[in-house]
């Protein structure tokens, strides 16, 4: 079931991925806390350890010959998920997982109004 589940699940990210430039936080986590009931700290290393091989190279590759990738934006922003993902990691081992998943769905929401607003 899980492995069928986990295919899916990458699938679906893949697509919005692809669509949106999302899929790790937006998709993945929540699909792994809810569908595979999985504690939401393993959900977030689960989902940083999908992205650690270039999952994005092929959709990437596509903008760019469209002629809609910025390489000297996508290098600075992928230094700064470098350090910044290891720097969440730490802060994240220490919190209650009740605190981070709350926070987590704050962002969401937030997020969420903000695009609503902004459409």
């Amino acid at each position: 079931m899980h492995l069928a589940l986990f295919v899916a699940i990458g699938l679906a990210a893949g697509v919005l991925a692809g669509l949106f430039g999302i899929g790790g936080g937006i998709l993945i986590i929540p699909a792994l806390v809810g569908l595979a009931r999985m504690p939401i700290k393993e959900a977030t290393g689960t989902s940083l350890g999908a992205l650690l091989l270039p999952v994005g190279l092929l959709g990437a590759l596509t903008y760019y010959r469209a002629g809609n990738l910025n390489p000297r934006a996508s290098l600075l922003i992928a230094l700064g998920l470098f350090f910044g993902a290891w720097f969440g990691a730490r802060l994240t081992q220490a919190m209650a997982p009740q605190l981070l998943q709350r926070l987590f769905a704050v962002f969401l929401a937030v997020m969420a109004v903000r695009m609503w607003i902004k459409a």
